[in-house]
């Protein structure tokens, strides 16, 4: 039997605002809604996993999905929630981004079987390109005031912010051209809800009201919670950037990594969200936690979670065993066993540096090692201070002074060193011949 898509989204803590009748209308029939997102990247981060989460629901819940790629739009730059414009992509970038982000949905969403609420995957370039300009405000453009796209938030906390940097006529019209996108969906697909981000309201609301006047149609809007660490942080950030969802970007080890480090609170909420796991499960998973926190079960459970349906059962494997081999009880003598492909494979995900062989051939002091040659401190202060504290290793092995003479006898397997710095920092030395 199919899942309530509303009540789902309801104790997932999903929802952030709904139009009236949209869960009478899901309740109906089978409905087809759509979600849009720009095309900035080949890849599509952790932030976007959110609304893709939506669209998976959805779908289980007997609708069909459709995934917007907005090659247009993603050409002005959507000005909600930023305080200045995007750069604007080319055709080439565009389409090249749209290929990436394609194959990393597949792995959330359906697009290739029988079923008959298949995923669909569309790109508003490709009925805008060719659209003139004469035609879009003789067509589109009449239908919505300025007074109305001027009360929009996203437009008002621009024009309200420094006059420096107001607002370009290319971004003000964004609203439109997403509304647009709407009322094609609309007569093309029958498209009845558009899901979003809560600081999508304005411009989906704006699709409602084109398409009202216009056609006189009668569709929906759904928004979720805009999602934010509990410290106040931006979620999906880390010192090193954005979350990718693309390996070649966020190795599945950092990908792994970044779950298993969020905070209780976080893990909570999180579990809920980025995970199919039932309402049963994720509470009996928060109790269990709750008995031995210190465990970190639950972080445990997301970050298997979505790393296999993000990655593959496989890299969520390599992922635990390198973090056990990292951060748990692995030996000097255990590292020293391993394999060139295993330490290859294992230390795939930690920041890497090259030095020459000969540096160690006579010996070489780890503070200018790892001080001078390949700034892992940023100081000899610094690392003078963690090493009298017993958090640094060479090897799985702590260093027992900042200047400890570093040779050849401590490459594993003729080629690589593993540093640790402190509690979760690690990096690994690869040797290369001048």
């Amino acid at each position: 039997m199919p899942i309530n898509f509303i009540e789902e989204l309801r104790w997932r803590g999903m929802i952030h605002n709904i139009t009236p009748g949209t869960e009478e209308q899901l309740e109906k029939e089978m409905t087809v809604a759509y979600m849009g997102i720009d095309p900035t990247a080949d890849s599509l981060h952790v932030g976007h996993l959110v609304g893709v989460m939506m669209l998976k629901h959805f779908q289980q819940a007997g609708h069909c999905p459709i995934v917007l790629i907005g090659g247009a739009t993603g050409m002005i730059g959507d000005p909600s929630m930023k305080s200045q414009e995007r750069n604007l992509l080319n055709e080439e970038t565009l389409r090249k981004n749209q290929n990436g982000i394609r194959i990393q949905l597949a792995k959330l969403l359906d697009f290739d079987s029988n079923i008959s609420n298949i995923a669909i995957l569309v790109n508003n370039y490709d009925w805008i390109r060719d659209y003139s300009f004469l035609n879009f405000i003789r067509d589109i453009g009449k239908y919505i005031t300025v007074n109305y796209m001027m009360s929009k938030d996203s437009v008002r906390k621009r024009l309200a912010a420094d006059a420096k940097v107001g607002m370009s006529f290319t971004e003000f019209s964004y609203q439109l051209f997403q509304g647009y996108d709407y009322l094609f969906l609309y007569e093309n697909y029958n498209c009845r809800l558009q899901m979003g981000g809560a600081d999508q309201w304005g411009n989906i609301t704006t699709g409602i009201e084109l398409i009202r006047k216009k056609v006189g149609g009668k569709v929906f809007a759904l928004t979720c919670p805009l999602i934010t660490k509990t410290d106040g942080s931006k979620f999906g950030k880390t010192e090193a950037g954005n979350i990718w969802l693309d390996k070649r970007y966020t190795s599945p080890y950092k990908f792994y990594q970044f779950w298993l480090n969020v905070s209780d609170i976080d893990a909570e909420k999180y579990i809920r969200i980025f995970t199919v796991l039932s309402k049963k499960e994720i509470e009996n998973l928060i109790s269990k936690h709750k008995l031995a926190p210190h465990l970190r079960s639950l972080q445990r459970s997301l970050a298997k979670e979505v790393t296999i349906m993000v990655h593959s059962q496989e890299d969520y494997e390599m992922a635990v065993k390198t973090s056990t081999i990292l951060f748990g009880n692995a030996t000097s003598s255990f590292l020293k066993q391993l394999d060139k492909d295993t330490l290859e494979n294992i230390f795939v995900g930690i920041p890497q540096f090259e030095i020459f062989k000969e540096s160690l051939s006579l010996g070489i002091k780890a503070v200018d090692l790892l001080v001078d040659n390949i700034h892992i401190f940023s100081s000899r202060g610094e690392m003078r201070k963690l090493v009298q504290n017993g958090g640094v290793s060479i090897n799985k092995e702590k260093l027992p002074i900042f200047d400890h003479l570093i040779d050849c006898s401590y490459l594993l397997r003729g080629r690589y060193i593993l540093v640790q710095k402190g509690k979760k920092n690690c990096f690994l030395l690869k040797v290369k011949s001048s």
